[in-house]
C-alpha cells in the first residue's frame, strides 16, 4: 500500500510553507556602541548594537563577525556587568545605554551538563516539580520517601548498581567498552519500591520515558493539581523551541549542539531572566531544518516581547531577512575584511552594492 506522509521538506521546497518576513521592522532609539574595535582583522571600526530588537551580524567567513561580537562586544559587556569572560578583544571603549540592560548571555552549542545523568528537564527545573509530585503521593508518605528519593543523582531511591544510569559500562582492554542494561533495575534507574509509587497509574520511570509533548498532555489533564500546572509551565518552553520530541529522561550527552542551544533558549524563555538581558547567538541555525528555523524565530521574538535584546551571528538568509537591523562586515575575509560594510535594515542592505549579503538577500525580499 502506498501512503504519503506529510513532509515539511516538500512543503518548504514547494512554497506551501515558508518563513514569513515580519510585517514591520521594530524601531529603536537606544543602543550600545563599540568604539575602535581592532581585534584580529577588525579595522578599528565603530559599531552600534541597538537594544530591544533583533540584530543579525552578517558577512563572509573570516570577515570578523566572531571577533566583533564574541571577543569584543560580549566579553567587554560581560565584564562591565560584573560577570566573567575570556580575554576581551582589542577595542577603544563602550558608550551608549549600557544601563538599560542588566546582563549579557552567550548562548552557544556546548552541552548543557557534564554528568551523563543530566537532562533537559533537570536543566529547566521541571524535574524538581515532578519529584515533589511523587513525594506527595500517599505511598511515598507512608514509606517516608522525600523528593530526593526520586532523584538519580543521590543515594536513596536510585539503583545503586548503576547509580541511576540504567546501564553499566564494562571496560574492554583491546576493544570498545560495552554498555549493558543494568541487571538490577533492568534499565529503569530506580529501586523497585520507588517504582511502586504511582501517579495516575504512571511511575517515575514511565514519566521520564515520555516525550515533552506527551508529558505536557499528561500533566495538563490534571488541571486541579497545582504541581502539575507548574510542571506544564516549566515544560512548555521546550515545546516552544521545537524540542517536543525529546524524552524527559534523555541524557544531555545525546543532544546535538543545536538541541543543547535550544534547551538553553528554553531556559531563558521560561522566565529565569526577568531583567532586560542581551542574548548573543552564534550560528543558531546550524543543522536545523526550515521548520526548526521558523520555530526558532518565534522563540527569538518571544525574547524580544519579554524586553530582552537578541544579537545573532548568522549566514542563513531566512534569519537575515527577519532581522530588524543588520550589521554587515567585510567585504571579504581575512586581511580584506574587518570593515563595517553596512548597518541598517534589510531593505536598505539590498541597495548596498559592496555587500555580498545584500546581493543574495535581494531574492528573499
Amino acid at each position: 500500500m502506498n501512503t504519503t506522509l506529510h513532509s515539511y521538506t516538500l512543503a518548504y521546497l514547494s512554497g506551501e510553507e515558508k518563513i514569513e518576513m515580519p510585517a514591520t521592522r521594530r524601531r529603536w532609539n537606544n543602543y550600545i556602541e563599540v568604539l575602535g574595535a581592532s581585534e584580529n582583522n577588525l579595522k578599528g571600526i565603530d559599531v552600534r548594537f541597538p537594544l530591544g530588537i533583533i540584530t543579525v551580524v552578517t558577512g563572509v567567513s573570516g570577515s570578523g563577525k566572531s571577533s566583533l561580537v564574541r571577543d569584543v562586544f560580549y566579553a567587554a559587556l560581560k565584564k562591565y556587568y560584573g560577570g566573567v569572560a575570556d580575554r576581551t578583544g582589542a577595542f577603544g571603549s563602550l558608550q551608549g545605554s549600557m544601563h538599560l540592560a542588566k546582563d549579557i548571555e552567550f548562548v552557544d552549542q556546548n552541552p548543557i551538563g557534564r554528568s551523563s545523568r543530566s537532562n533537559p528537564v533537570t536543566y529547566l527545573k521541571a524535574y524538581d516539580e515532578i519529584r515533589k509530585l511523587y513525594a506527595d503521593q500517599q505511598l511515598s508518605k507512608q514509606m517516608g520517601f522525600t523528593p530526593a528519593y526520586f532523584s538519580f543523582n543521590v543515594e536513596g531511591g536510585r539503583c545503586e548498581e548503576c547509580q541511576g544510569e540504567g546501564t553499566v559500562t564494562v571496560e574492554m582492554q583491546f576493544m570498545a567498552d560495552l554498555v549493558l542494561e543494568c541487571e538490577s533495575c533492568h534499565g529503569k534507574r530506580f529501586k523497585s519500591d520507588i517504582l511502586d509509587v504511582l501517579f495516575k497509574e504512571k511511575n517515575i520511570y514511565d514519566v521520564l520515558e515520555m516525550t515533552v509533548n506527551q508529558a505536557i498532555e499528561f500533566f495538563s489533564e490534571q488541571k486541579d493539581n497545582s504541581t502539575c500546572r507548574k510542571i506544564v509551565k516549566r515544560l512548555k518552553p521546550l515545546q516552544d523551541v521545537g524540542l517536543g520530541y525529546v524524552k524527559l529522561g534523555q541524557s544531555s550527552s545525546t543532544l546535538s549542539g543545536g538541541e543543547s542551544q535550544r534547551v538553553k533558549l528554553a531556559f531563558f524563555l521560561a522566565g529565569e531572566k526577568s531583567e532586560p538581558t542581551i542574548f548573543v547567538f552564534d550560528e543558531p541555525t546550524t543543522g536545523l531544518h526550515f521548520h526548526d528555523i521558523k520555530t526558532l524565530m518565534h522563540a527569538f521574538n518571544a525574547l524580544i516581547e519579554k524586553g530582552h535584546t537578541v544579537v545573532i551571528i548568522e549566514h542563513n538568509l531566512d534569519v537575515i531577512k527577519c532581522a530588524d537591523h543588520i550589521i554587515d562586515l567585510g567585504p571579504e575575509g581575512g586581511t580584506a575584511g574587518g570593515n563595517l560594510v553596512f548597518a541598517g535594515s534589510p531593505e536598505e542592505l539590498v541597495k548596498c552594492k559592496s555587500s555580498y549579503t545584500g546581493r543574495y538577500l535581494k531574492e528573499k525580499l
